[in-house]
């Protein structure tokens, strides 16, 4: 069982946002996904999400087609951190958090006993009780991590999945190590994780595979040791790279190398500079 996109392909006006796109998020993975701005990376999360529906393939969650899931069925099984999340109510912590329960038929003192759980697991114990309006970016995008995790932290048979749009964006690097902590732990809940990552250094150190995308294709695709390599790293980022390994743990780290297009003269021909 697992989250599996097969040839899947979607247009926005006639434009290829992705291009006939395989993938499959494995219980107990995480997977990575790399590529510049505008390579449909936001648009195959929300495919496989079920947020959009008008694609050609085909999209499966444990066998059984996405579509054919109904809401409180699927929103049981996958959880979805987008980009950007605004809550303009005067929410507490605790009361957002339980936005991640409404999906399930549990007993009050379940869910309270679930919200409490990751709390901890996300170090918010200490703001029990404060506004979510009075935090911190950073801090609001834990409350968040909080409550997708609520959503599929029941212990069940089936596995589910764990969806991350840039998660790290608004993180410092210290919050932001902690929170891709959070979600490989979940791997040990058999739960798949898929996590789109602009760093490429952060998708080599957590990731088990990465799903590398330009302009909607697929330029690789495979385990951190496999595919983040010099020549996929540069095809697809069209940027120059030098990759080295750790030697502690033997994944990949990358360095971005100055780009020099240009060899720019010492001298001037009537007040411009001449480039060549």
């Amino acid at each position: 069982m697992s989250l599996q996109a097969t040839n899947v392909t979607y247009s926005i006006r006639h434009k290829q946002i992705v291009r006939d796109c395989s993938l499959e998020v494995q219980p107990g993975v995480f997977t990575a996904v790399v590529g510049p701005n505008g390579a449909g990376k936001t648009s195959l999360l929300k495919i496989l999400a079920n947020e959009v529906t008008n694609y050609r393939g085909q999209v499966q969650l444990n066998g059984m087609p996405v579509y054919k899931l109904k809401h409180r069925e699927l929103s049981k099984l996958r959880a979805v951190l987008p980009q950007h999340t605004t809550v303009n109510f005067p929410f507490t912590i605790e009361q957002v958090i339980q936005i991640g329960r409404y999906a399930h038929l549990t007993t009050k003192n379940e869910n309270e006993r679930i919200i409490t759980e990751v709390m901890e697991r996300t170090s918010l114990t200490s703001f029990k009780g404060r506004m979510y309006q009075t935090l911190s970016g950073g801090e609001q995008q834990r409350v968040q991590m909080a409550r997708v995790m609520a959503q599929i932290w029941d212990k069940a048979v089936s596995p589910k999945y764990l969806l991350l749009d840039e998660p790290t964006s608004s993180l410092d690097l210290s919050q932001q190590h902690a929170l891709l902590e959070l979600a490989k732990n979940l791997c040990s809940r058999n739960i798949g994780v898929l996590a789109i990552l602009h760093d490429l250094n952060l998708a080599a150190q957590y990731g088990d595979e990465v799903l590398f995308l330009k302009g909607g294709i697929t330029t690789a695709q495979g385990t951190v040791l496999d595919v983040m390599t010099r020549d996929v790293i540069e095809e697809t980022f069209s940027h120059p790279v030098k990759v080295n390994y750790d030697e502690d743990t033997n994944r990949p780290v990358i360095y971005p190398l100055q780009r020099v297009n240009t060899v720019i003269k010492n001298h001037q021909t009537k007040n411009h500079y001449i480039y060549e």
